[in-house]
């Protein structure tokens, strides 16, 4: 009967084999560096949600901005309006008249609302539009359709607040938006102001 021996050099191989395989198997079983990816993409979702919120915050600080100067505007109109106006006071009204010889005329000053603007934020003018210009090719913002309404007070026996002098104003607004250095379509809202002349005495 003829005994058949293990060839060690098989041997050998078959223990090299499981020592390599176990070798490269224990990176994939390594569990350190997994967190990473998942890092990094909660980050990516920060920076976007802060990127989005601060396009937002612009965007309403540059339409705060632009009422603010519409209302400083009309209320310099208002004002320029004083002498007309305080005629009609000392008769017991506050609408913008002036005597005449024989009765009372109705007289506005109408001032110039996108000049005051302009002075204010600083525009240019562009054909229709009143242009604010970060540089050469970059505009903030524009303005455009100004729209004024004077309403004067009608002779009354007493001032009330709902026939007093008073000043209208709309103006179209134009930002543009920009979110991960992509232009998306400008936002486009009309802005609406109101003043009116009330007599302290």
């Amino acid at each position: 009967m003829t005994t058949v021996m293990p060839d060690p050099i098989r041997k050998m191989d078959l223990a090299e084999r499981r020592k390599m395989i176990t070798k490269r198997l224990k990176p994939l079983k390594n569990n350190c560096g997994n967190g990473y990816p998942f890092a990094v993409a909660i980050t990516l979702c920060l920076v976007m949600i802060f990127t989005g919120v601060s396009e937002y915050f612009r965007l309403m600080i540059v339409a705060q901005g632009v009422r603010d100067a519409l209302q400083d505007a009309v209320i310099s109109t208002v004002v320029e309006n004083y002498d007309d106006v305080y005629h009609g006071v000392r008769e017991g009204y506050s609408g913008g008249y002036q005597p005449t010889a024989e009765d009372f005329e109705e007289s506005i000053d109408y001032g110039n609302i996108y000049d005051k603007m302009d002075n204010i934020l600083g525009l240019t003018q562009n054909g229709e539009y009143h242009e604010k210009n970060a540089s050469a090719s970059e505009t903030q913002f524009k303005i455009w359709n100004l729209d004024v309404e004077i309403r004067n007070a009608p002779f009354a026996s007493s001032d009330r607040a709902k026939e007093r002098f008073e000043i209208d104003s709309t103006i179209m607004l134009e930002v543009p938006v920009s979110f991960g250095g992509e232009l998306l379509p400008p936002m486009k809202i009309k802005v609406k102001n109101s003043a009116g002349y009330t007599p302290k005495f």
